[in-house]
């Protein structure tokens, strides 16, 4: 069963979910969740007191609106758009990730917050 978050990027809020994963319920156990992101290309990622491994859902083929874990540097990654690894309009992760939710709005408006200073993921 999914956990409904609520992701705040600056003025922007985007419902979403976090799988049932051994990952994603770890992520779930640390919320709320509130980091400075990083930008690399249409994607933002933060370090979050997360420490798991690769899972059976590890994969570098993500699609926008996508919530993938980065094991190795314990970061959460939001995908919404392409990436300096695309070659399309899909977005490709620097390495692989686990996949641990999904935002279920549209998650390209998140172009519009690339200078925000913080995101806030919590339950919904």
């Amino acid at each position: 069963m999914s956990t409904a978050v609520k992701i705040v990027v600056g003025k922007t809020i985007l419902s979403g979910k976090l799988f049932d994963t051994l990952c994603a319920q770890a992520i779930i156990k640390s919320l709320p969740i509130k980091a400075r992101p990083n930008g690399w290309g249409d994607e933002f990622y933060f370090e979050i007191p997360v420490d798991m491994p690769s899972d059976n859902t590890a994969t570098k083929k993500v699609k926008i609106g996508d919530i993938g874990y980065w094991p190795p540097g314990k970061a959460l990654a939001i995908f919404f758009g392409p990436t300096p690894m695309s070659t399309c309009s899909d977005p490709v992760p620097a390495g692989e990730v686990n996949i641990v939710g999904e935002i279920l709005d549209d998650a390209s408006v998140l172009r519009h917050e690339k200078d925000a200073d913080n995101i806030r993921i919590e339950s919904a």
